[in-house]
């Protein structure tokens, strides 16, 4: 007769991290003669065999679970005994996902080229803790995103070196070790950033008229994509007052459609395709309305199948 005794595979010695979704594999080796009884438990209570299934050979056991939830981490033991001996091993399962967006940003202040951001941490972690937060400008000429701070762990932040003449949106995500948040939310106000000027009082002051028929500052780019993944079209149109803003596929008003969905913010308009399969290529354009008149851009999107 043999002992029983619990090879315990090096990688299962510390937490054992997976992503919401993905597969658990445990293979246990143990040793034992006659064949030992391999039982599981986890968190102390009997397994929940809805979600876990196991499958105990003459020289290992196998713990698997199919779509890991969090519900599914906590701590695993595996015991195996043999007459009045026994032998156990214990295993942390952490299962995890991208976190929240923090709740919201504000501009809290404007100076010379430089703006102070304040935010609210995510509602939700996604079950570990946060690596920290990643800041971004936008600003309204080019409608682009830029990162300007990674992994930064305070919930405000000064961001300097902005341009004079140039009017900037942010965003903020969370980060944890899964990755960032889907989404991020922006800043209501834009960042003005002035030329210091002296001022001139001046008599009998004309009220100019600003508004303008709407005109695109940034047109929409060409792009292929590749099945499955989801993309987005941006371009920037200026107009006062503001414009209503419609969405063509192929010539045809894509509006309140599933498939799509499209933001404007401080006039950088942006319309996601969720998942585009073979048929969501096409011609898309983007027309913008106002009572002085409208404009349009067009782009082509073709969709691929991966290789």
């Amino acid at each position: 007769s043999e002992h029983p005794k619990i090879w315990l595979p090096r990688a299962l010695r510390q937490t054992y991290i997976r992503k919401v979704g993905d597969t658990v594999n445990l293979l246990i080796p143990f040793q034992g003669k006659p064949r030992p009884q391999a039982t599981w438990t986890h968190d102390g209570s009997a397994l929940d065999l809805s979600r876990v299934s196991v499958r105990n050979g003459e020289q290992d056991s196998i713990l698997f679970i199919r779509q890991a939830q969090r519900a599914d981490s906590g701590r695993y033991q595996l015991r195996v005994q043999l007459g009045g001996l026994e032998a156990t091993a214990t295993i942390d399962i952490l299962v995890i996902e991208r976190p929240g967006p923090p709740q919201s940003i504000k501009l809290v202040d404007v100076w010379g080229c430089n703006a102070t951001l304040e935010w609210t941490p995510p509602q939700d972690t996604g079950n570990v803790a946060l690596l920290g937060y990643t800041v971004q400008k936008a600003d309204t000429k080019s409608g682009l995103w830029f990162t300007v701070l990674e992994c930064h762990h305070r919930t405000s932040c000064i961001v300097s070196g902005l341009v004079v003449g140039n009017s900037y949106a942010f965003r903020v995500f969370a980060k944890n070790q899964c990755g960032l948040s889907e989404t991020a939310p922006v800043t209501a106000e834009l960042a003005h950033i002035q030329k210091a000027v002296t001022v001139h009082k001046t008599k009998g002051f004309d009220q100019r008229d600003f508004s303008e028929a709407p005109r695109f500052t940034q047109p929409l780019a060409d792009c292929t994509t590749v099945t499955g993944y989801d993309t987005q079209l941006f371009c920037c149109v200026r107009a006062s007052p503001r414009p209503k803003i419609i969405w063509l596929k192929n010539k045809i008003d894509i509006q309140g459609n599933p498939k799509y969905r499209a933001l404007t913010q401080l006039g950088i308009c942006s319309l996601e395709i969720r998942k585009p399969g073979p048929f969501d290529g096409g011609i898309y354009t983007c027309k913008a309305v106002n009572h002085l008149g409208e404009a349009s851009v067009d782009c082509r999107v073709d969709v691929k199948a991966p290789h």
